[in-house]
């Protein structure tokens, strides 16, 4: 795998990722992961904070945080979250297609929302990461200017895979049977 982009599969920094799985059921299935709640543990260590959609401003809210007074719309994530040791949100967007749609354009908004939650998270003090994870179809060559932007604003993309190791969270040394 190449950092921010191309590669996937290598159980070594991360594991394969189906889009339709959402990310605290696929990481509650890792070995030695559990998850309860928001919390996400790891040989029952407290390692990261978990959120989709509205759960977002639910944990804003119960540590003090008025999104209203850093952003003017609600984003809402497919998934978020905050890896405790590396004290950084990593805002993580599933993307598949199977025709060209609308979908294509919105690979291109990966720099305002990064600012976006940049400004939802400084009250906290969180660095902020944006990433795409995709499937295979984004692989074509119609994609590869896109790709090269959202490498050249410090944004990422993955193929079909969750790079635990690239997000400071435990590797398991293999899955749950």
């Amino acid at each position: 795998m190449i950092k921010g982009g191309t590669g996937g599969g290598n159980t070594i920094t991360g594991l394969i990722y189906e889009a339709k799985v959402d990310l605290g059921t696929f990481l509650g299935q890792q070995q030695d992961y559990k998850v309860e709640g928001f919390n996400v543990y790891y040989k029952d260590e407290l390692v990261a904070k978990l959120f989709k959609k509205q759960g977002l401003y639910t944990y804003l809210k119960s540590v003090g945080v008025d999104w209203t007074k850093h952003i003017s719309a609600k984003l809402l994530p497919d998934n978020c979250i905050y890896v405790i040791i590396n004290n950084t949100v990593y805002i993580i967007e599933v993307k598949h297609q199977q025709v060209g749609g609308s979908v294509d354009e919105k690979l291109q908004t990966c720099d305002f929302k990064k600012k976006q939650y940049t400004k939802l998270f400084a009250e906290l003090n969180y660095k902020v990461e944006y990433m795409y994870i995709l499937d295979n179809w984004f692989k074509a060559e119609r994609y590869k200017d896109v790709r090269d932007y959202i490498i050249s604003v410090g944004c990422h993309y993955y193929y079909n895979y969750i790079p635990l190791q690239e997000l400071g969270l435990p590797v398991p040394t293999s899955e749950k049977k």
